[in-house]
């Protein structure tokens, strides 16, 4: 596993210069922040490089939309307008998938997101990202649900509609054209 977590020298030098980019044309994002200082974390963490390398192959277009401190991690989260096309139609977690008896979409959310080497976002990291952008006025995105949601067979996911962000429910076992999921990466 650990060789296909890894990318080519000149997939890395790509990737690098697509994040840069996309750095540098949203600071809004992350004001105060300086790219060099990213770029040394990022080149210190081949696993976090080929995750990255994930949420841009499937649409995502990751970009840092915050730094903690404490931790001395910078954050980056999947900043496409739409929830990304390579990761919808998918069921909230594996119990769900296995649940679908007839028209089993082929991943969920929460599989998919642990096969990438990252996470869904919350509730919390969703509406702090609303605050930098707008972001799924056609789409929706799953987001974690609290384990006593889940026990119950639910799961919850969020949109933005009529400029507000709102969170909703729905089977886990259902899946959506227009629904898939956002990540969150710390580095």
């Amino acid at each position: 596993m650990a060789n296909k977590q890894q990318l080519a020298p000149q997939q890395r030098e790509e990737l690098l210069g697509i994040l840069k980019k996309r750095f540098e044309k949203n600071m809004h994002r992350h004001a105060g922040l300086a790219w060099a200082d990213v770029q040394a974390k990022l080149e210190g963490s081949i696993a976090t490089l080929w995750s990255l390398q994930e949420m841009e192959k499937t649409g995502g277009e990751p970009d840092v939309v915050g730094y903690e401190a404490k931790a001395d991690k910078y954050v980056f989260c999947d900043c496409a307008a739409e929830s990304p096309k390579g990761r919808r139609s998918l069921c909230y977690d594996h119990k769900a998938l296995e649940a679908r008896k007839e028209h089993k979409p082929q991943n969920s959310a929460v599989g998919m997101a642990a096969d990438m080497g990252i996470a869904l976002l919350t509730e919390e990291e969703y509406r702090k990202l609303q605050k930098l952008g707008t972001f799924d006025t056609k789409t929706s995105s799953w987001v974690k649900t609290p384990d006593n949601i889940r026990e119950l067979g639910g799961a919850l996911f969020c949109d933005r509609r009529y400029d507000q962000v709102f969170l909703y429910h729905n089977g886990a076992q259902s899946y959506y054209a227009a629904r898939g999921f956002r990540g969150v990466l710390k580095v």
